[in-house]
């Protein structure tokens, strides 16, 4: 379900994210992208890994990076529930298929920035839903779901959470003691672009995590314009990951990747950040072409001494 209007950029020679319209996902839809991937198979994602700066190189940005359009408290902002998806149904099932391939059978999994819905595929959410607190089952195992977000509404409910956290984490960047100290992955579903600490917020992230975790930041090319940091409507997609993929360096996050899960159709259209993409871009703004391009910046918790350089050793 392709939203009716766009955004128009105010800088004409940058891909624009679209804005978020809300709109609400028919029953019909949320049974049919819940089902597994039907192949056996993982698909072949293309990768890029992620070169990072030589030793030494200074933190690349400043407070004016994260500067926001709406800089008024974000818990009013967010204190009335969206029941929405935040991205099409294409992007939904790419990331389905994407968690049924990479995420871990159990375990503890973080949803940062959570809603009512985790996007889980339903092999995944089948266990989620069957896991059991220790002092219930009185054995370990089973995936645990901890979900962090704004809206007590909207975490309540979302089926497979065993553990809901309310928390601004651009007031609080330190994980709530809630979260633990063992998570196996953290996801984080087109959210990344909202934090003005977001180094801050992965250190604290790579801090709870068991060596060898993982964390899957996703993103796609649509948003809340007034609430994203000012620096995201200024530079294009690639400038974006490579972006994001920094903020997981500085942190402390090791083995980083960048993975295309659903195709940008306006890239393939033409749209390279210059004026000659000008057309593809339109037909994405209005609705008219293409669907919702996704891509996951993945990186890794590495052994001891591994993540040195980090921002606040420099």
């Amino acid at each position: 379900m392709a939203p009716s209007s766009r955004l128009f950029s105010l800088l004409p020679n940058r891909p624009t994210p679209r804005i978020l319209l809300s709109f609400s996902i028919p029953t019909l839809f949320a049974t049919t992208m819940s089902t597994n991937p039907a192949s056996s198979t993982p698909p072949a994602y293309p990768t890029t890994l992620f070169q990072p700066p030589p030793p030494g190189t200074p933190y690349p940005y400043t407070a004016a990076s994260f500067t926001r359009l709406d800089n008024t408290p974000d818990a009013d902002f967010y204190s009335t529930p969206r029941f929405v998806m935040h991205i099409d149904d294409a992007a939904i099932a790419g990331l389905r298929t994407y968690y049924h391939w990479n995420l871990p059978r159990e375990g503890r999994v973080l949803d940062l920035c959570s809603s009512w819905v985790s996007h889980l595929p339903s092999s995944l959410e089948d266990l989620a839903r069957k896991s059991a607190p220790v002092e219930v089952t009185g054995k370990e195992g089973g995936l645990e779901v901890v979900g962090l977000g704004m809206n007590k509404k909207e975490l309540d409910a979302n089926p497979v959470l065993k553990t809901r956290v309310l928390q601004d984490l651009n007031t609080t960047p330190e994980l709530d003691g809630q979260v633990g100290r063992d998570l196996d992955a953290t996801v984080c579903v087109v959210s990344i672009d909202y934090l003005t600490k977001p180094v801050e917020v992965l250190r604290s992230v790579l801090d709870r995590t068991k060596e060898g975790g993982k964390v899957h930041l996703v993103i796609s090319n649509r948003c809340f314009p007034t609430k994203v940091v000012g620096r995201w409507l200024q530079v294009g997609e690639s400038e974006r990951l490579q972006m994001v993929a920094g903020y997981l360096w500085w942190a402390g996050w090791r083995g980083i990747e960048i993975v295309d899960v659903v195709e940008d159709d306006q890239k393939s259209n033409g749209d390279d950040g210059s004026a000659g993409g000008m057309m593809g871009r339109l037909r994405g703004w209005i609705g008219g072409g293409g669907g919702d391009p996704l891509w996951v910046v993945r990186g890794v918790k590495a052994g001891e001494g591994a993540g040195r350089d980090r921002k606040d050793e420099l």
